[in-house]
């Protein structure tokens, strides 16, 4: 197959609501450089993350306007840059290039940071896996060392990564309380096999939590929410438990700011842990650490999750939760959608 010297691109040309903000663009095909691989790309899983891209908001870095955002893609690897020859022809799933240029039909992303995805699972379901059960298992299984008989709190449960959590918690022997903001999302969750699904616009998540463990509170919170649930679940968290913080959904503004009180976490007697999905070579792994103080995981164990996570789809012990799937013509009202909290599990724009 000849590849074309444009694409087609959805880029962000000033910030502001997706509608208005992405214009679809005819751009030039981009080449990887080292240790990079190019993906032809099948579908596209959004994120929330993806919208600080659009709309402007928190984030690490600015791009120069104007650029694709897109941090997840899903697709047939097509040119591959020094060191990664032998990742030619295979089909995966991988974060893109500096979190950006994902929205696009091709896209560079790190070999360390993708993975691949047998024919087995046809798509949507193969681009659905990434982001959401990585995330769940470097929380749950990784962090929490999460154990059979245990209690687990998952927030946002309706999610991309609460219901991969709940699915992981499940399968795992755990007992869930998973929290949503709809009475529709409760009946998703009770089906993925949740104990306790609480509404957390007419019920007090934190009052049921504590009378149905006996006034324990539960081993494991599953925090991506963040700031508007923190206290309470913090509040919840047992003697010896593990809080893991994993985002800032309902407010990022505070992902950059002194935020902890050290003395509520010190009273709390449990163990805070960050979560990060990131992925990096093996050995590249020493020197992240010493550039930039950050431990992020080495390819190969992110290469070890992704063979389980993969069996484990095709025991047909978890699947993924797919909320919906457009065309790429149709991705800004998509991330929209997304964005005014309308869908559940994972939006998936495809192409061709």
């Amino acid at each position: 197959m000849t590849t074309p010297t444009t694409m087609r691109a959805w880029r962000t040309h000033e910030y502001g609501e997706p509608k208005h903000a992405l214009k679809l663009d005819q751009v030039d095909v981009p080449e990887p450089g080292p240790g990079e691989i190019r993906v032809r790309v099948s579908a596209i899983p959004l994120n929330l993350n993806d919208l600080e891209r659009v709309t402007g908001g928190n984030m690490a870095v600015r791009i120069e306007l104007p650029y694709s955002p897109g941090m997840e893609t899903m697709g047939i690897v097509d040119a591959c840059g020094p060191g990664t020859e032998d990742r030619l022809g295979q089909r995966v799933a991988g974060t893109t290039r500096m979190a950006h240029g994902g929205f696009a039909e091709y896209v560079i992303c790190p070999a360390a940071s993708a993975f691949e995805i047998p024919e087995t699972i046809p798509l949507p379901d193969a681009a659905c896996l990434y982001f959401p059960y990585h995330l769940a298992w470097l929380g749950l299984y990784d962090r929490a060392e999460l154990q059979a008989g245990e209690t687990v709190l998952i927030h946002a449960a309706a999610g991309g990564s609460g219901s991969a959590a709940i699915q992981l918690a499940k399968h795992r022997g755990a007992t869930v309380f998973a929290t949503v903001g709809s009475e529709a999302k409760m009946q998703l969750c009770s089906d993925l096999g949740a104990d306790h699904v609480i509404n957390y616009t007419t019920d007090d998540f934190a009052a049921v939590v504590m009378r149905e463990t006996g006034q324990r509170g539960v081993d494991v919170v599953f925090d991506n929410v963040g700031d508007s649930v923190m206290a309470a679940s913090m509040n919840v968290t047992a003697y010896n438990g593990r809080y893991l913080m994993m985002g800032f959904a309902s407010d990022k503004t505070v992902a950059d700011e002194k935020y902890l009180v050290p003395r509520r976490v010190m009273m709390g007697n449990f163990k805070l842990c960050g979560v990060l999905l990131a992925y990096v070579a093996d050995g590249a792994v020493a020197p992240t650490k010493s550039a930039i103080g950050a431990n992020f995981a080495p390819a190969s164990r992110g290469a070890d999750i992704n063979r389980q996570i993969v069996d484990l789809v095709l025991a047909g012990a978890v699947k993924p939760v797919i909320g919906s799937v457009v065309d790429f013509n149709d991705l800004p009202a998509a991330l929209s959608a997304m964005a005014g909290r309308e869908t559940v599990g994972r939006v998936v724009a495809q192409l061709g």
